[in-house]
């Protein structure tokens, strides 16, 4: 195979300070860059970017547009376009279980966790209202079995 994975993911919100926030309270998320998109371009001023990086190789770079107003849209799952949500996946199963503790903690996720076979997934919502997904190696997965999704995980039953 010739890639190893996502680099980035660009996402549009309408208020990067909050979205910030949300990744390093949640994830321990580090931002990078965070200013003009075109800084020599006056007329691109209303171009806000930031990058959040959410591990060794996978970022999100966040556009605030002053103006655009395409963050508020929000529309049931397979409806919202080309890209429909995007999924992290947890350093451990230790991660998983810090991170999922604090999505709860902030109404962002419920305590539902799915047993797709490999994976195990928390679905949540970021603050602008993006649909994402948490997800981590199976510690209790069968070989060459997958499940559909609203499989509850057995580990996470009486949690």
């Amino acid at each position: 195979m010739l890639l190893s994975g996502l680099n980035h993911v660009a996402t549009l919100t309408m208020d990067a300070e909050r979205l910030h926030a949300f990744y390093k309270e949640v994830f321990d998320a580090e931002i990078g860059y965070n200013g003009q998109e075109f800084p020599d371009d006056p007329t691109k001023a209303h171009i806000h970017l930031s990058v959040i990086h959410l591990g060794a190789s996978a970022e999100l770079n966040v556009f605030q547009i002053t103006g655009n107003t395409e963050a508020e849209r929000q529309t049931p799952m397979f409806g919202r376009g080309r890209l429909d949500h995007f999924a992290l996946q947890a350093e451990s199963l230790e991660a998983f279980e810090v991170a999922r503790e604090r999505l709860i903690a902030r109404g962002a996720a419920d305590r539902f966790v799915t047993d797709f076979g490999p994976v195990l997934s928390v679905f949540f919502r970021d603050p602008d209202g993006l649909e994402c997904e948490l997800v981590v190696q199976n510690p209790d997965a069968i070989a060459g079995v997958s499940n559909p999704p609203g499989t509850p995980a057995a580990r996470y039953q009486d949690r």
